[in-house]
């Protein structure tokens, strides 16, 4: 392979196509955590604009508090969303319910969340040691 082919090849691997990007809605992704000591493992699918969960914007007026809990609150609808349609879509893989979503350690809940939404990575990347 020549140097200008393995360029080609780097920046294409590295580039989102259209298509693998829409598919990735209707594909049921696995993921894995480790949580004291054992690990957990979950699936999901991204979600298009309709199957995202609905609210009301929150008031401008409402206090600090009442907004974080109202962002967390979508997030975790979000996050159940994502599971869930995996869920129909690989019964057969199907780990974590609606059910069991509520119960989870809220710490579990947020690590799962962050895996999902890449923050785990992303934080990795930005605050290096």
């Amino acid at each position: 392979m020549t140097e200008e082919e393995i360029k080609t090849e780097e920046v294409s691997t590295a580039t989102w196509t259209m298509d693998d990007l829409v598919a990735l809605t209707d594909e049921v992704q696995e993921g894995k955590i480790d949580f004291r000591g054992k690990s957990v493992r979950y699936q999901f699918c991204e979600l298009i604009e309709s199957e995202e969960p609905k609210f009301k914007p929150v008031s401008d007026r409402a206090s600090e508090e009442d907004k974080m809990a109202y962002y967390t609150d979508i997030g975790s609808k979000r996050i159940l969303a994502m599971l869930e349609k995996a869920n129909v879509k690989n019964p057969e893989g199907s780990q974590i319910t609606k059910e069991h979503w509520g119960l989870l350690p809220t710490t579990l809940r947020y690590q799962i969340s962050n895996d999902i939404m890449g923050i785990e990575q992303e934080s990795r990347e930005n605050f290096q040691l």
